[in-house]
């Protein structure tokens, strides 16, 4: 039974429902559910799920749809949405303002709490500019969450940051930790001498994970927005956040990790850092440099910290040389920049690897994601989370990915198997028990080639800490069980993928 909703104006923002929509499909006996603001984007995504969308519902509305198998299951989804409505008001405890009303302004919740250094802004992105400047305009730095905001509003904000002594983290900002308060997608890691500037939001989580398996801890982490160290941006946000890690007499070091960046602002960069009393290292994934975890390595010796190579726990039937095609289906942008990277690299250029954010446009997948040979593509792009949960919440685009993929191979000729690379990033936001159903899905893409008698391999990217809520430990042993061979640095994960296939041999 399908049912959907409509509260008129109850506005909640995106963070919120990503997470209540999440709580709200786990219920037992949902088959579905969205919560979401009734904007067009998402009214779209939910006649595509199959809810009739009453008549009128306007972006200022609260659309609830579930589709449930009996009227027990909806009568517990409703109540658990409200419960997670009601603790996301509360923000989950006491907040010290009573019963009073939600502040229905930035300006109005900077007032209330004036002991507050930082706003976080999750709104859609086209509403995202006025609040930030509402937020900048009370003294407080602005963590925007908000994707998909014109770079030219980027930059206004930016320098408006800057000439308030201000930091702007984003647009499109997932991951930070201020004073040991994870924002946004955050890790457990324990607190430390290393500062982190991120234009990278997994890239962040891989290398404070790294750290901590090593045992170095993090002062802050400072996300900039993946486009800070583009050649319109130009490391804008960057060099507001290494100054004050900086001045932060906790930081020691500090690494600035990004996704590949345009090399007159890296070139900048690397003279602006020259004039810091603190010593800088740099992250950033391009040909030819040192992938993230040989980025963590060099952090953790410069903190006097012997490093020892990430776990991994290997598949018992991996057989290298079987596989003709690597198939990559990543949450994590930055994750899947660098195994782009590494394949590339290792496959050399008569064997490219096409994806929906390629290294060269040429290899620039079209509409349907799909081509022969191999591709990796980054579900959680921008063009692909407009109006849905990312998949770090919501894995349904990989599962349905991962199913199809695999009736490819079983349907294909002999010979013809793959190699599919994915990866799981855990930590506070994120699906609270990814191998519930990822786990699952990897043994059915394995028993669907395997029935077929065809070669399949499932080869996976782990990201997380033992302090993390889902259990590292526990997943990754939900991995192995279900087949698949499981590494906790991305690198490592990307080179045994391709050390699995033909060409490689």
């Amino acid at each position: 039974m399908n049912v959907v909703e409509v509260r008129r104006r109850s506005y909640h923002d995106s963070v919120t429902l990503m997470q209540v929509s999440r709580t709200v499909a786990g219920v037992e006996g949902v088959v579905a559910a969205q919560v979401a603001m009734g904007t067009e984007l998402n009214l779209d995504v939910l006649r595509g799920m199959g809810f009739e969308v009453p008549e009128g519902v306007g972006p200022a509305d609260l659309v609830l749809a579930v589709q449930a198998a009996d009227e027990d299951a909806l009568v517990r989804a409703r109540a658990a949405t409200e419960a997670a409505l009601a603790a996301s008001w509360s923000g989950g405890g006491d907040t010290g303002l009573g019963t009073a009303p939600a502040a229905r302004t930035v300006g109005a919740a900077a007032r209330r709490t004036p002991d507050a250094t930082v706003a976080l802004v999750s709104v859609p992105g086209q509403h995202a500019f006025s609040e930030a400047i509402d937020a900048l305009e009370a003294g407080l730095s602005v963590l925007l969450f908000s994707d998909n905001v014109p770079v030219e509003q980027e930059i206004r904000l930016k320098d408006e940051g800057a000439r308030r002594g201000l930091l702007v983290m984003g647009p499109d900002c997932g991951t930070a930790a201020v004073g040991g308060v994870g924002l946004g997608f955050a890790n457990a890691v324990p607190s430390g001498p290393v500062g982190i500037v991120a234009a990278s939001g997994t890239g962040a989580q891989q290398v404070m994970c790294l750290l901590a398996g090593a045992g170095v801890g993090v002062s802050h982490c400072l996300g900039v927005g993946g486009r800070d160290l583009s050649s319109a941006v130009a490391g804008r946000s960057t060099k507001q956040a290494l100054a004050m890690l900086d001045a932060d007499p906790a930081t020691e070091l500090i690494v600035v990790v990004s996704k590949p960046a345009a090399e007159e602002v890296a070139a900048d960069l690397a003279s602006y850092v020259d004039g810091l009393a603190t010593p800088v290292q740099f992250a950033v994934l391009g040909r030819g440099r040192p992938d993230l975890t040989a980025a963590a390595a060099r952090a953790a010796a410069a903190a006097g910290v012997a490093w020892r190579d990430p776990r991994s726990w290997p598949a018992a039937a991996d057989s290298p040389g079987r596989y003709r095609r690597l198939r990559g289906l990543f949450a994590g942008g930055t994750l899947c920049d660098e195994a782009m990277l590494i394949a590339a690299d290792l496959l050399g250029p008569d064997a490219p690897v096409r994806s929906n954010i390629p290294l060269d446009p040429s290899l620039a997948l079209g509409p349907s994601l799909d081509a022969e040979g191999h591709l990796m593509i980054d579900f959680g792009d921008d063009a692909l989370t407009r109006g849905r949960p990312h998949p770090m919440i919501d894995q349904r685009s990989r599962l349905d990915r991962l199913a199809l993929e695999a009736a490819r191979v079983a349907d294909g000729a002999a010979g013809e198997g793959s190699v599919l690379l994915l990866d799981v990033v855990l930590g506070h936001g994120a699906h609270p028990d990814p191998a519930a159903q990822l786990a699952a899905a990897v043994a059915a893409a394995l028993r669907t080639a395997g029935d077929a008698g065809r070669d399949l391999a499932v080869v996976l990217s782990l990201c997380g800490t033992l302090d993390d809520p889902q259990g590292l430990e526990r997943q990754a042993e939900a991995f192995v069980a279900a087949g698949a061979s499981v590494h906790l640095s991305n690198a490592a994960a990307a080179r045994h993928a391709v050390d699995l296939l033909e060409v490689a041999r």
